[in-house]
């Protein structure tokens, strides 16, 4: 099982997305920290996954997709648009799939490749927040309509038993 960490939009609706996904284990959904300029908190999720099922570019063209990664607004310090990474290695594949997704998009793609510090989880009632809120009007104003890209993006990642009830 590997993991990463990302962060860019609210860990509530970043969590639900990859809660849905084939091949990921678990989400931790909280804050974390880099260094430097980045050592604040920044709400996010740590995505453990199986990479036989799932691999990093599906992942990160995901996370990519699902949140405004070209959008340089000023609550960036809160939501801060990045891919947390474990070692150096995994840096340097992070830092080329990215670059290599920029054709997919208009304008320039904003996430930074960080270092994973440290992460600070939400408080349990936030924990699973979509899978205990689904009929919330949170949930249908910005989880449903990133379910509805998944469906027609990235299908083939969705678990099957989700896919019908997502559709």
């Amino acid at each position: 099982m590997r993991k990463i960490g990302f962060g860019g939009g609210c860990h509530w609706c970043t969590e639900a997305v990859f809660q849905i996904l084939k091949g990921v284990i678990k989400v931790d959904q909280g804050w974390i920290q880099s260094e430097g300029k980045n050592r604040h908190l920044s709400e996010a999720v740590i995505v453990h996954f199986d990479e036989a099922v799932i691999d990093l570019t599906t992942l990160t063209s995901i996370h990519l997709h699902t949140h405004s990664c070209t959008a340089d607004h000023a609550m960036r310090n809160k939501y801060r648009s990045a891919v947390y990474t474990f070692n150096t290695e995994q840096a340097a594949e992070v830092s080329k799939i990215i670059k290599d997704q920029q054709s997919e998009f208009d304008r320039p793609i904003l996430p930074q490749v960080l270092s994973f510090v440290a992460f600070k989880e939400n408080k349990e009632q936030y924990q699973n927040y979509y899978l205990k809120n689904t009929e919330n009007s949170f949930c249908k104003t910005y989880i449903h309509p990133k379910f509805k890209l998944l469906m027609n993006r990235f299908a083939s990642s969705i678990q099957s038993d989700l896919s019908s009830k997502l559709g």
